[in-house]
């Protein structure tokens, strides 16, 4: 039942995955349509960016009615289909939980601005003039210059962590931890399996104001798991938690595991990026080995790219720059200063096994896989629409000018499809289908061995002394016993660690022969960006 440490979650966006209707919007219908390709792909949890009403600032996390479908993707009727279906093919079902800001068009700031006395005024945090000791750094630099802005309407200043059009909401007040609690219970009950929650840190944040909270901020998240699990036993709270590793451990709560189920593994991520850049395995086997012990029941969600700016924002700025140089030297490739607007596959220049390698690296890391659609097909960024949404554009099902996305004309799309050498004509789901070689069907390979190994997402996790460009990894849980081999760099690689407790290392992934174990030394040869998983055989 704590189906969250096997899972394969694919994170998409309703408006950009598939159009039935021809307006050049992807829906709900239209995603519907496509439950079986995802069925089909092997992956259990999928996870819904924001379909909720939305003044479309930032792209649906502006947020100004959290209990109605945004009339663009369909109607009620539709979602509802659309869980119908997803629950009749196995699939979980996860949405983004977002509760550190509301849009400034929601019904509750618009009656907070117009009076101190509205009912809805602590629904917000409010200022006289900007404190000096209240919260500091723009979220997102060149975009925003302030966290503060002054509402002339409501005669004080209120507090944005993020945009000035989404203003956060009082965390402090009683009554609005009361509607977060009525949003969890509200969607749960159409048949979510849980939420990804947005902004854990600055959700939980109460640097600015003034009302003394009654709970302390992880209190008050134990309180939010606490109720989760009351309303649904099986239900997973995945946690938006960028931050060092030492804080990371304090947002799963006791060694019981009280608060969230799972982290987005961040650090683990920057340290891929880093590793690949150098051709070195040392960054990933050292952010292993750095991990905080998680509770039994908790675990971290392993992930190359998301729906936002590939952040790079822990590593230094000499590592920062290694990877800018690699992977996105172009400042138009770079965003906010600490990340990349960019898409795996064209950073490594279409490099398949490079690309194959990077992808069975992070389903063999400890904990859950998380894909962002597009990803298992090889589809690439359009740098000419600006900042994070470049990686935001429409699913390409086929070859064309609409990418077999829409009936609409190219120029109704949502958002413009990539061109050249990630065009829809060179880059389709239809056109790998056919080509049993190509990435999407190494991808369904992927994910029914990862499934088929609980031992990654259960087991306790070795990291094995090998030499600096090999990672190797070892998982044992209940008597099952897995090794998993990456090479970083670009030539040929032997990787020798010690095995006391096997005579051979059978090959789960490919045809390669069983790795032979000598005086209890195993040694496995590997490919320039080869990978290999082993079956230990005693």
């Amino acid at each position: 039942d704590l189906w969250w440490k096997n899972a394969v979650i694919y994170c998409l966006d309703v408006q950009t995955f598939a159009d039935s209707d021809g307006d050049g919007v992807g829906d709900f219908n239209g995603l519907t349509e496509r439950v079986d390709y995802l069925a089909g792909l092997g992956v259990t949890c999928v996870w819904l960016m924001p379909f909720y009403c939305t003044a479309d600032l930032d792209d649906g996390y502006d947020i100004s009615d959290h209990y109605a479908i945004d009339p663009r993707l369909g109607t009620f009727g539709d979602f509802t289909e659309f869980m119908t279906v997803a629950t009749d093919r196995g699939l979980r079902v996860i949405a983004d939980l977002v509760v550190n800001h509301t849009s400034d068009q929601h019904r509750w700031f618009q009656q907070a601005r117009q009076s101190r006395d509205s009912e809805f005024r602590d629904f917000y945090v409010w200022q006289d003039s900007v404190p000096d000791s209240g919260p500091t750094g723009v979220v997102f630099p060149g975009k925003q210059e302030a966290v503060w802005t002054y509402d002339t309407s409501a005669g004080q200043y209120y507090l944005h962590r993020f945009y000035r059009h989404q203003p956060d909401l009082n965390v402090a007040e009683e009554r609005v931890r009361d509607e977060i609690r009525k949003m969890i219970g509200f969607w749960m009950a159409q048949g979510l399996s849980g939420f990804r929650v947005d902004a854990v840190p600055f959700f939980l944040e109460t640097a600015g104001i003034d009302q003394a909270m009654e709970l302390a901020p992880h209190d008050y998240l134990r309180d939010l798991r606490a109720f989760v699990d009351r309303r649904r036993g099986d239900a997973a709270l995945l946690g938006e938690v960028n931050l060092p590793a030492e804080q990371q451990r304090e947002f799963f709560g006791d060694e019981d595991g009280d608060e969230l189920n799972m982290l987005f593994d961040f650090l683990g991520m920057q340290a891929t990026y880093l590793a690949l850049a150098r051709g070195l395995a040392t960054p990933v086997a050292d952010s292993l080995r750095n991990r905080p012990d998680v509770p039994d029941e908790s675990a971290f969600a392993s992930f190359l790219r998301n729906h936002d700016e590939l952040t790079l924002d822990k590593l230094t700025d000499r590592e920062r720059q290694e990877v800018f140089d690699a992977f996105g030297p172009d400042p138009d490739m770079q965003i906010y200063g600490r990340g990349l607007r960019r898409r795996l596959p064209p950073m490594f220049g279409g490099h398949p096994h490079r690309i194959r390698m990077s992808f069975s690296l992070m389903f063999s890391m400890p904990g859950a896989p998380s894909l962002f659609y597009g990803e298992e097909i090889g589809m690439g960024e359009n740098l000419n629409i600006e900042g994070r949404l470049a990686v935001r554009t429409p699913m390409q099902w086929d070859a064309g000018p609409v990418a077999g996305f829409t009936s609409a004309p190219a120029d109704a799309l949502t958002r413009p499809v990539p061109e050249g050498d990630y065009s829809p004509d060179r880059v389709n789901v239809a056109s790998q289908r056919m080509d049993e070689t190509s990435l999407l069907n190494w991808f369904e390979r992927l994910i029914r061995l990862r499934k088929e190994l609980p031992e990654v997402g259960w087991g306790a996790c070795q990291v094995l002394d090998v030499d600096d460009e090999i990672l190797a990894l070892r998982f044992d849980w209940e008597g099952r016993r897995l090794v998993t081999v990456h090479n970083f760099s670009g030539h040929k690689a032997t990787a020798r660690f010690a095995i006391e407790d096997a005579s051979r290392l059978d090959d789960l992934f490919g045809t390669a022969k069983p790795a032979a174990v000598r005086k209890q030394t195993a040694r496995v040869e590997l490919p320039a960006y080869g990978y290999r998983w082993l079956r230990l055989v005693s």
